[in-house]
C-alpha cells in the first residue's frame, strides 16, 4: 500500500509555502464610521491610501464606534480590495466630532417646536433611514429620520423602546427634531 495522500483543503498550502500577510501599523484620524453599516475609513498620515475599519475591529480592541476626527493608531493589512485594519492599538476621540456636533446632511431642517415628551418607537427600518413614533392612540405618529438618530447620538431604536422627543411640524406631519434616552425616574412616592 502506498502513501495516503492528505486531504485536499481549499486555501491549503504546505507549511514550506505559507505566506504571511503584510502587516503594518498606521496612525490616522476616523473618516467616518456608520454603525448601522459596520463599517467607515481611516485617513492615515503620509502617503497611504484609505483604511476600511470593520466594526468587528473594533469590538476586537474594546471599542463600541468610531467617531469622525478621532486619532487612531492600528495593525493593517494589505488585501486585494486594499487596506484593512485588523487590530486597534489605541484610539484617542479628544479630537473626535461627535454625533451631536455634525451638521444635519438632510434637506428638512425641522425646529422643535415642543417640550421632551415621551414616546414609543412604533417601528424604524435602518436601511431606509427613517421610522415613526407614537406618544399613544388618537395622537398623531412622529416620523424620526436615521440622521436624527445620529445627530443625538443613537446606533439603533427597537420597537418598543421608549424615548424622549422634542418634535416639530414638517411638510407632511411631525417630525422629530431631537432624541434622548428614556433615563428619568420613575414616579415618585413622596
Amino acid at each position: 500500500m502506498g502513501a495516503k495522500e492528505p486531504p485536499h483543503l481549499q486555501g491549503y498550502a504546505p507549511r514550506d509555502e505559507e505566506t504571511t500577510p503584510d502587516v503594518f501599523q498606521v496612525s490616522g484620524s476616523i473618516k467616518w464610521f456608520d454603525p448601522s453599516k459596520g463599517y467607515g475609513f481611516i485617513v492615515p498620515d503620509g502617503d497611504v491610501s484609505e483604511v476600511l475599519l470593520h466594526v468587528s475591529c473594533l469590538r476586537r480592541g474594546g471599542f463600541q464606534t468610531a467617531y469622525e476626527g478621532a486619532r487612531v493608531v492600528c495593525d493593517v493589512v494589505r488585501s486585494p480590495k486594499g487596506l484593512q485594519a485588523v487590530h486597534i492599538c489605541s484610539m484617542d476621540d479628544s479630537t473626535a466630532v461627535r454625533p451631536s456636533q455634525l451638521p444635519q446632511r438632510t434637506h428638512v431642517v425641522v425646529v422643535p417646536e415642543s417640550d421632551w415628551e415621551r414616546a414609543v418607537v412604533k417601528w424604524l427600518n435602518r436601511r431606509d433611514g427613517f421610522g415613526f413614533l407614537t406618544r399613544g392612540p388618537q395622537t398623531p405618529d412622529i416620523f424620526v429620520h436615521m440622521e436624527t438618530l445620529r445627530r443625538c447620538g443613537f446606533t439603533e431604536l427597537r420597537p418598543g423602546q421608549i424615548v424622549l422627543v422634542r418634535y416639530g411640524h414638517g411638510p407632511s406631519g411631525l417630525i422629530a427634531a431631537e432624541l434622548k434616552p428614556d433615563n428619568a425616574p420613575g414616579p415618585s412616592s413622596h
